[in-house]
């Protein structure tokens, strides 16, 4: 299950031309018997995800919950150490239901200050190494600063980016699911 915000809802685009869809044809034509389950809404912060999660789990079957969310949290400069709580309480929620948790590394965009971005940054290496969740990398780092994959807003990928998201993602799940079969 995927929870996160605009980045993985398709923002500005049909569901069907996100890379959500696009990742789970690409899985579904490799075998793969990975089933994305995209529960993610634009504009959501670690706040309403954490709101949002304890019914998610309760009326779905989960056996991965992957988080991406942090983005509009940071954008709005809420404080680091709401982020990580919020992130943390997500993740102590799913493991206790003994589902595996895949936290989603998020950078923003340089104009919030070294400073905060520099602790913004570093709420993700730690929150997965305190929980022993998976750190994935950023989400669309192929795709960022590229102005011709990026909507006007600077912050969204368009429809162009989003095969080449899915194909990272998809590489990234195909070599996940290696190394959990090899433990």
């Amino acid at each position: 299950m995927i929870l996160g915000d605009s980045l993985s809802a398709s923002y500005g685009m049909q569901a069907s031309e996100g890379w959500v869809a696009i990742a789970q044809q690409r899985l579904t034509g490799l075998g793969s018997p990975v089933v994305l389950k995209n529960h993610s809404a634009s504009g959501e912060t670690t706040a309403g995800g954490r709101v949002r999660l304890e019914r998610l789990l309760a009326t779905n079957e989960v056996d991965i919950l992957w988080i991406e969310l942090g983005g509009n949290d940071g954008l709005r400069g809420y404080p680091a150490r709401t982020i990580r709580n919020n992130l943390l309480q997500m993740i102590k929620l799913a493991q206790d239901q003994n589902i595996t948790v895949i936290v989603s590394q998020i950078q923003l965009p340089p104009n919030l200050g070294k400073r905060y971005l520099k602790m913004f940054s570093a709420i993700y290496p730690r929150v997965s190494e305190q929980t022993g969740s998976h750190l994935m990398p950023f989400l669309i780092k192929d795709v960022v600063g590229n102005k011709n994959l990026m909507q006007r807003d600077g912050i969204h990928p368009n429809r162009a980016a989003q095969p080449i998201i899915a194909d990272f993602v998809v590489e990234y799940l195909q070599q996940y699911m290696r190394d959990i079969n090899h433990d």
